[in-house]
Protein backbone atom coordinates (compact mmCIF):
# COMPACT_ATOMS: atom_id res chain seq x y z
CA UNK A 1 0.00 0.00 0.00
CA UNK A 2 2.87 2.39 0.84
CA UNK A 3 4.40 1.76 -2.60
CA UNK A 4 1.05 2.56 -4.20
CA UNK A 5 0.83 5.85 -2.29
CA UNK A 6 4.34 6.82 -3.39
CA UNK A 7 3.42 5.99 -6.98
CA UNK A 8 0.40 8.31 -6.80
CA UNK A 9 2.50 11.15 -5.41
CA UNK A 10 4.83 11.00 -8.42
CA UNK A 11 2.04 11.41 -11.00
CA UNK A 12 0.98 14.87 -12.10
CA UNK A 13 -1.85 15.18 -14.63
CA UNK A 14 -2.70 18.08 -16.89
CA UNK A 15 0.84 19.25 -17.65
CA UNK A 16 0.42 19.01 -21.44
CA UNK A 17 -2.68 21.18 -21.77
CA UNK A 18 -5.24 18.42 -21.16
CA UNK A 19 -8.82 19.40 -20.35
CA UNK A 20 -10.12 17.60 -17.26
CA UNK A 21 -13.00 19.95 -16.62
CA UNK A 22 -14.32 20.78 -13.17
CA UNK A 23 -16.84 19.24 -10.79
CA UNK A 24 -18.44 22.68 -10.46
CA UNK A 25 -19.76 22.76 -14.00
CA UNK A 26 -20.07 25.85 -16.21
CA UNK A 27 -23.88 25.54 -16.68
CA UNK A 28 -24.29 26.14 -12.93
CA UNK A 29 -22.70 29.56 -13.40
CA UNK A 30 -25.00 30.32 -16.32
CA UNK A 31 -28.02 29.43 -14.20
CA UNK A 32 -26.98 31.43 -11.13
CA UNK A 33 -25.80 34.37 -13.26
CA UNK A 34 -29.07 34.38 -15.19
CA UNK A 35 -31.13 34.36 -11.99
CA UNK A 36 -28.96 37.16 -10.58
CA UNK A 37 -29.53 39.31 -13.66
CA UNK A 38 -33.28 38.64 -13.50
CA UNK A 39 -33.44 39.54 -9.80
CA UNK A 40 -31.58 42.81 -10.42
CA UNK A 41 -33.90 43.66 -13.32
CA UNK A 42 -37.04 42.93 -11.29
CA UNK A 43 -35.73 44.93 -8.35
CA UNK A 44 -35.04 47.91 -10.63
CA UNK A 45 -38.48 47.67 -12.22
CA UNK A 46 -40.16 47.37 -8.83
CA UNK A 47 -38.48 50.51 -7.51
CA UNK A 48 -38.35 52.70 -10.62
CA UNK A 49 -41.42 51.72 -12.64
CA UNK A 50 -44.03 50.07 -10.46
CA UNK A 51 -43.15 51.92 -7.23
CA UNK A 52 -43.46 48.70 -5.22
CA UNK A 53 -40.94 49.20 -2.44
CA UNK A 54 -41.59 45.96 -0.58
CA UNK A 55 -41.36 43.89 -3.76
CA UNK A 56 -38.23 45.78 -4.78
CA UNK A 57 -36.59 45.04 -1.42
CA UNK A 58 -37.41 41.35 -1.76
CA UNK A 59 -35.89 41.16 -5.24
CA UNK A 60 -32.86 43.18 -4.11
CA UNK A 61 -32.32 40.81 -1.18
CA UNK A 62 -32.61 37.87 -3.55
CA UNK A 63 -30.01 39.47 -5.81
CA UNK A 64 -27.59 39.85 -2.87
CA UNK A 65 -28.03 36.19 -1.94
CA UNK A 66 -27.46 35.10 -5.53
CA UNK A 67 -24.34 37.26 -5.74
CA UNK A 68 -23.02 35.60 -2.58
CA UNK A 69 -23.80 32.21 -4.10
CA UNK A 70 -21.93 33.17 -7.26
CA UNK A 71 -18.83 34.06 -5.24
CA UNK A 72 -19.13 30.79 -3.30
CA UNK A 73 -19.34 28.53 -6.34
CA UNK A 74 -16.51 30.48 -7.98
CA UNK A 75 -14.34 29.71 -4.95
CA UNK A 76 -15.40 26.05 -5.11
CA UNK A 77 -14.53 25.86 -8.79
CA UNK A 78 -11.09 27.29 -8.08
CA UNK A 79 -10.51 24.76 -5.28
CA UNK A 80 -11.48 21.84 -7.50
CA UNK A 81 -9.43 22.92 -10.51
CA UNK A 82 -6.32 21.15 -11.76
CA UNK A 83 -3.66 23.83 -11.43
CA UNK A 84 -5.81 25.58 -8.80
CA UNK A 85 -6.69 24.14 -5.42
CA UNK A 86 -6.19 20.65 -6.81
CA UNK A 87 -8.98 19.00 -4.82
CA UNK A 88 -10.09 16.83 -7.76
CA UNK A 89 -6.58 15.47 -8.18
CA UNK A 90 -6.15 14.95 -4.43
CA UNK A 91 -9.33 12.84 -4.28
CA UNK A 92 -8.19 10.76 -7.27
CA UNK A 93 -4.87 10.09 -5.54
CA UNK A 94 -6.68 9.02 -2.37
CA UNK A 95 -8.92 6.59 -4.26
CA UNK A 96 -6.11 4.84 -6.13
CA UNK A 97 -3.77 4.82 -3.13
CA UNK A 98 -6.38 2.77 -1.23
CA UNK A 99 -6.66 0.22 -4.04
CA UNK A 100 -4.63 -2.90 -3.16
CA UNK A 101 -4.01 -3.67 -6.83
CA UNK A 102 -0.98 -5.30 -8.46
CA UNK A 103 -1.57 -3.58 -11.81
CA UNK A 104 -2.26 -6.75 -13.77
CA UNK A 105 -5.29 -7.34 -15.99
CA UNK A 106 -8.10 -4.82 -16.46
CA UNK A 107 -9.43 -1.95 -14.37
CA UNK A 108 -12.89 -0.37 -14.78
CA UNK A 109 -13.70 3.25 -13.94
CA UNK A 110 -17.47 3.71 -13.59
CA UNK A 111 -18.47 7.28 -14.43
CA UNK A 112 -15.14 8.32 -15.91
CA UNK A 113 -16.19 11.89 -16.78
CA UNK A 114 -13.24 13.58 -18.49
CA UNK A 115 -11.05 10.50 -18.03
CA UNK A 116 -8.81 11.89 -15.28
CA UNK A 117 -9.13 8.98 -12.84
CA UNK A 118 -8.85 6.39 -15.63
CA UNK A 119 -5.73 8.04 -17.00
CA UNK A 120 -4.14 8.32 -13.56
CA UNK A 121 -4.75 4.59 -13.09
CA UNK A 122 -3.12 3.84 -16.46
CA UNK A 123 -0.09 5.92 -15.51
CA UNK A 124 0.13 4.30 -12.08
CA UNK A 125 -0.01 0.74 -13.42
CA UNK A 126 1.75 0.51 -16.81
CA UNK A 127 0.68 -3.12 -17.34
CA UNK A 128 -3.02 -2.50 -16.76
CA UNK A 129 -5.72 -2.11 -19.37
CA UNK A 130 -8.18 0.59 -18.30
CA UNK A 131 -11.81 0.93 -19.37
CA UNK A 132 -13.79 4.08 -18.58
CA UNK A 133 -17.57 4.16 -18.95
CA UNK A 134 -19.88 7.14 -18.58
CA UNK A 135 -23.36 8.28 -19.55
CA UNK A 136 -21.81 11.71 -20.26
CA UNK A 137 -24.73 13.94 -19.31
CA UNK A 138 -24.58 17.31 -21.08
CA UNK A 139 -24.23 19.34 -17.86
CA UNK A 140 -20.47 18.64 -17.58
CA UNK A 141 -19.55 18.90 -21.27
CA UNK A 142 -17.58 15.64 -21.01
CA UNK A 143 -17.63 13.08 -23.80
CA UNK A 144 -15.77 10.12 -25.25
CA UNK A 145 -13.71 12.23 -27.66
CA UNK A 146 -12.48 14.45 -24.80
CA UNK A 147 -11.42 11.38 -22.79
CA UNK A 148 -9.58 9.92 -25.75
CA UNK A 149 -7.77 13.20 -26.44
CA UNK A 150 -6.69 13.46 -22.83
CA UNK A 151 -5.44 9.86 -22.82
CA UNK A 152 -3.50 10.42 -26.03
CA UNK A 153 -1.92 13.60 -24.68
CA UNK A 154 -0.87 11.79 -21.48
CA UNK A 155 0.63 8.92 -23.51
CA UNK A 156 -1.72 6.13 -22.41
CA UNK A 157 -4.19 5.98 -25.32
CA UNK A 158 -3.05 2.46 -26.22
CA UNK A 159 -4.14 1.15 -22.81
CA UNK A 160 -7.28 3.22 -22.20
CA UNK A 161 -10.67 2.58 -23.76
CA UNK A 162 -13.68 4.81 -23.19
CA UNK A 163 -17.28 3.97 -24.00
CA UNK A 164 -20.82 5.08 -23.32
CA UNK A 165 -22.42 3.17 -20.46
CA UNK A 166 -25.07 3.18 -17.76
CA UNK A 167 -24.03 2.45 -14.16
CA UNK A 168 -27.46 0.96 -13.52
CA UNK A 169 -26.78 -1.80 -16.04
CA UNK A 170 -23.15 -2.20 -17.01
CA UNK A 171 -22.58 -3.74 -20.41
CA UNK A 172 -20.06 -6.31 -19.20
CA UNK A 173 -20.34 -9.97 -18.17
CA UNK A 174 -19.96 -11.02 -14.55
CA UNK A 175 -16.38 -11.01 -13.25
CA UNK A 176 -14.83 -9.09 -16.15
CA UNK A 177 -12.38 -6.85 -14.26
CA UNK A 178 -9.54 -7.21 -11.79
CA UNK A 179 -10.25 -3.83 -10.19
CA UNK A 180 -13.11 -1.32 -10.21
CA UNK A 181 -13.17 2.31 -9.12
CA UNK A 182 -15.75 5.07 -9.14
CA UNK A 183 -15.78 8.67 -7.95
CA UNK A 184 -18.79 10.90 -7.18
CA UNK A 185 -21.07 9.18 -9.67
CA UNK A 186 -23.90 7.30 -7.99
CA UNK A 187 -25.40 10.25 -6.09
CA UNK A 188 -26.04 11.95 -9.45
CA UNK A 189 -28.16 9.07 -10.75
CA UNK A 190 -31.70 10.05 -9.80
CA UNK A 191 -34.29 7.43 -8.99
CA UNK A 192 -31.75 4.64 -8.53
CA UNK A 193 -31.16 2.62 -5.38
CA UNK A 194 -27.57 3.50 -4.42
CA UNK A 195 -26.79 0.11 -2.93
CA UNK A 196 -28.04 -1.60 -6.08
CA UNK A 197 -25.67 0.61 -8.07
CA UNK A 198 -22.78 -0.49 -5.87
CA UNK A 199 -23.73 -4.14 -6.26
CA UNK A 200 -24.00 -3.74 -10.04
CA UNK A 201 -20.47 -2.35 -10.11
CA UNK A 202 -19.23 -5.21 -7.93
CA UNK A 203 -20.98 -7.72 -10.21
CA UNK A 204 -18.38 -7.16 -12.94
CA UNK A 205 -15.45 -7.57 -10.52
CA UNK A 206 -13.56 -10.88 -10.60
CA UNK A 207 -13.30 -13.05 -7.53
CA UNK A 208 -10.25 -11.77 -5.71
CA UNK A 209 -10.48 -8.38 -7.44
CA UNK A 210 -10.33 -5.11 -5.54
CA UNK A 211 -12.59 -2.05 -5.43
CA UNK A 212 -12.53 1.56 -4.25
CA UNK A 213 -15.88 3.34 -4.70
CA UNK A 214 -16.05 6.95 -3.52
CA UNK A 215 -19.20 9.04 -3.38
CA UNK A 216 -21.23 11.62 -1.47
CA UNK A 217 -22.86 8.93 0.69
CA UNK A 218 -25.64 10.89 2.35
CA UNK A 219 -27.64 8.70 4.76
CA UNK A 220 -30.94 9.70 3.12
CA UNK A 221 -29.57 8.31 -0.16
CA UNK A 222 -27.47 5.38 1.04
CA UNK A 223 -28.92 4.45 4.40
CA UNK A 224 -26.63 2.77 6.95
CA UNK A 225 -23.41 2.11 5.05
CA UNK A 226 -21.77 0.37 8.00
CA UNK A 227 -24.57 -2.18 7.80
CA UNK A 228 -24.08 -2.49 4.04
CA UNK A 229 -20.34 -3.06 4.53
CA UNK A 230 -21.20 -5.86 6.95
CA UNK A 231 -23.63 -7.31 4.41
CA UNK A 232 -20.75 -7.48 1.91
CA UNK A 233 -18.57 -9.27 4.48
CA UNK A 234 -21.38 -11.74 5.07
CA UNK A 235 -21.53 -12.33 1.30
CA UNK A 236 -17.85 -13.30 1.30
CA UNK A 237 -16.18 -9.98 0.45
CA UNK A 238 -12.92 -9.42 2.32
CA UNK A 239 -11.05 -6.42 3.76
CA UNK A 240 -14.21 -4.33 3.45
CA UNK A 241 -13.99 -0.94 5.10
CA UNK A 242 -15.37 2.57 4.86
CA UNK A 243 -12.96 5.50 4.60
CA UNK A 244 -14.00 9.02 5.56
CA UNK A 245 -12.77 10.87 2.48
CA UNK A 246 -14.40 14.08 3.72
CA UNK A 247 -11.61 14.14 6.30
CA UNK A 248 -8.80 12.31 4.53
CA UNK A 249 -9.06 13.99 1.12
CA UNK A 250 -10.37 17.44 2.10
CA UNK A 251 -8.61 17.90 5.43
CA UNK A 252 -11.73 18.16 7.57
CA UNK A 253 -15.50 17.71 7.33
CA UNK A 254 -16.10 21.46 7.56
CA UNK A 255 -14.00 22.15 4.47
CA UNK A 256 -15.61 19.25 2.64
CA UNK A 257 -19.04 20.68 3.48
CA UNK A 258 -17.99 24.10 2.16
CA UNK A 259 -17.08 22.32 -1.07
CA UNK A 260 -20.52 20.62 -1.09
CA UNK A 261 -19.08 17.15 -0.45
CA UNK A 262 -19.36 16.89 3.32
CA UNK A 263 -20.65 13.29 3.34
CA UNK A 264 -17.84 11.86 1.22
CA UNK A 265 -17.04 8.22 2.00
CA UNK A 266 -15.23 5.47 0.15
CA UNK A 267 -16.11 1.79 0.16
CA UNK A 268 -12.96 -0.32 -0.22
CA UNK A 269 -12.35 -4.06 -0.24
CA UNK A 270 -11.74 -7.30 -2.10
CA UNK A 271 -14.29 -9.63 -3.64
Amino acid sequence: MKQNQDRQADIRLGTHGENYGNWMSTPVFYMVGGLLALAVLLAALSFAVFRLAVTGILFAATAVLLLALLFWISWIRRQYAFGGGGVMERVHKKILSQLDYDGQGALLDVGCGSGALSIRAALAWPQARVVGVDYWAAVYHYNQVLCEKNAESEGVADRCRFQHGDARRLDFPDESFDAVVSNYVYHNITGADKRELLLETLRVLKKGGVFALNDEMKPRMYGDMEAFAQDLRDMGYREVRLIDTATEAFGCRRRAALLMLGESRMLVGRK
